[in-house]
């Protein structure tokens, strides 16, 4: 075993904790059969990460108009008093 065998990358790690088996038969140089389905799982989940984005993007933005509507309700209800 070479000193670069013993050494483990992070991605290394997260494989082997996602899975023992494919963690070994890619240290075994063995080759990936599932290529397309993982690709297409991939994808799914960068689609799904875009989406879970753009959905904390519209939770802010509907906070900070909601805070606006409040701001705008609070002047005018000291206008009205005041007046």
């Amino acid at each position: 075993m070479s000193p670069s065998d013993e050494i483990l990358s992070a991605s290394e790690i997260g494989q082997w904790t996602y899975c023992h088996r494919a963690w070994r038969l890619a240290r075994a140089g063995e080759i990936n059969r599932n290529a397309r389905a993982q690709a297409r799982g991939e994808a799914g989940h960068q689609r799904h990460s875009r989406g879970v984005a753009r959905s904390q993007t519209t939770r802010w933005l509907a906070f900070a108009l909601i805070a606006l509507a409040f701001l705008f309700f609070l002047l005018a209800f000291i206008a009205l008093m005041a007046g």
